[in-house]
């Protein structure tokens, strides 16, 4: 299949919700459970199990493209899931030497849960190599604006100053988590499952834990203590990473969108390569990035809009997994089988969410003089905090904060900057005389870059953090 088919392949939705490279069409899920096949049939080999060369000949019968997913996808109705229908036609394209290696000592869950692990663990790396790409842009931007002061928000309106380097820091540090967490799920939970019929590996004998091994080893998953066929929390787990990928990103989108709005413009995506091919456009016709199908000034933020999309999925899939691990006895009823959807649309979902993340980062335009001209706009109000401290020592704490509550009040009914109101207030300037504060002290503590913290340790201790990280990953 050519790239564009490829591509083509994904659906009308694909271009937001299947964006970037991790994989898990019916084909990757197929490759993963014939990956499965094969490495259960070189396991059996080197255990003694198998004839020799019947590792080698599962292998190389072991090809997606031979296989009809559609013709599996009917024989699945027959069985529960599409794995006897596989094994059979695997068995058939094999010497008859060899047909008896295939899917050995193994049940359908063995073969459908390794391949979901492969699967993931493939989807993983693809992740990962994003989100790095993403973490590095973004420590980047915190590293450049460092000095970029702007305004504050909580609870949506304006608090106190803050720098965009901070606020890229804070993006820094939890897109540094999630990665973190998702390499601990790839490096430990994904595990290979090897039990058969009822978790004994009866049908092996003594040999069945010597095959789980070396199968787990072949594959390159972790080898559980025991089989897990319905001790659901290795999906959990996979699944809360995934959903912490795109709740990370989620949040960085809704700052993004946030401050995007015409009204703010404090932020703005950059243009991205509109993805159709010019063969299939029309003279004039050329798809513009952010444009809008009525409005022609439009430049909407479409990575953040695409990430926002992804992300609102995940928590009701994540909730399916979750419900699924109430499974009877050995073998689960129907709750096993409700996980292979959320699953896959989970890694499907996250793997767009961390090419789209990747994309609105690396683009990212920043407005300093803009976010320096909305603070400025805002005639001293976010420094009432520093100036009630001040007065403070002079007032006592709460009759400083009532006093400077009404002067902003004033100053916001009047229009005024807040300085002008509070040195008009009756006797304030007599009491401040008195105890040693001026004018110019008043002047000073409105002032933006007198009152940020630890704004620039915190930057620092998010970059050497994140430095720390790329050479604990080599």
């Amino acid at each position: 299949m050519r790239q564009d088919d490829e591509q083509d392949a994904r659906g009308l939705f694909g271009g937001v919700f299947a964006r970037g490279r991790v994989d898990v069409s019916d084909t990757a899920w197929l490759q993963a459970m014939l990956d499965a096949e094969a490495g259960l049939a070189r396991a059996l080999e080197r255990a003694g199990l198998a004839p020799a060369g019947a590792g080698e000949a599962v292998t190389a019968a072991a090809r997606a493209k031979d296989f009809d997913p559609n013709e599996l996808g009917q024989l699945a109705s027959l069985t529960g899931n599409p794995v006897p229908g596989l094994a059979r036609a695997l068995a058939r394209r094999v010497p008859q030497t060899a047909a008896g290696t295939v899917h050995r000592g193994a049940t359908s869950q063995d073969i459908v849960d390794t391949a979901a692990m492969l699967l993931a663990k493939r989807a993983a790396d693809v992740i990962l190599a994003d989100l790095a790409q993403a973490a590095d842009v973004t420590a980047g931007l915190a590293d450049a604006h460092r000095s970029s002061i702007m305004i504050g928000r909580t609870l949506l309106q304006q608090a106190v100053p803050v720098t965009f380097g901070l606020v890229a820091a804070g993006w820094l540090a939890s897109l540094d988590e999630a990665r973190q967490g998702l390499a601990a799920v790839r490096a430990r939970r994904l595990a290979v499952q090897f039990g058969g019929a009822a978790g004994t590996l009866a049908s092996l004998g003594e040999n069945g834990p010597q095959v789980a091994t070396l199968l787990a080893t072949d594959l390159g998953l972790t080898l559980p203590a025991l089989p897990w066929h319905t001790d659901r929390l290795r999906i959990i787990d996979l699944g809360a990473a995934l959903a912490g990928v795109t709740a990370v990103l989620g949040k960085i989108a809704r700052d993004v969108t946030l401050l995007a709005q015409s009204e703010v413009g404090e932020v703005s995506e950059g243009g991205g390569v509109a993805p159709a091919r010019e063969s299939r456009q029309q003279p004039g016709s050329s798809p513009r990035r952010g444009g809008s199908s009525a409005m022609p000034h439009k430049n909407n933020p479409v990575a953040s809009i695409a990430i926002l999309g992804c992300a609102k999925q995940m928590p009701g899939l994540l909730a399916t997994l979750v419900s699924s691990a109430e499974q009877e006895h050995q073998r689960a009823a129907g709750a096993w089988h409700a996980e292979w959807e959320p699953l896959t649309a989970m890694l499907r979902l996250a793997g767009s969410v961390a090419s789209w993340g990747t994309d609105l980062l690396s683009g990212l335009g920043v407005d300093s003089s803009r976010m320096a001209a909305n603070l400025k706009a805002t005639n001293g109000l976010p420094l009432a905090e520093h100036v009630a401290s001040l007065l403070a020592g002079v007032l006592g704490s709460a009759q400083a904060h009532d006093l400077v509550a009404e002067a902003a009040t004033r100053a916001v009914n009047a229009g005024l900057p807040l300085q002008d109101v509070l040195l008009s207030v009756s006797g304030l300037e007599e009491r401040l005389s008195a105890a040693g504060i001026t004018a110019e002290q008043i002047e000073s503590a409105l002032e933006p870059s007198g009152y940020l913290g630890a704004a620039g340790t915190f930057v620092t201790a998010a970059l050497q953090a994140h430095e720390a990280l790329k050479v604990s990953n080599g």
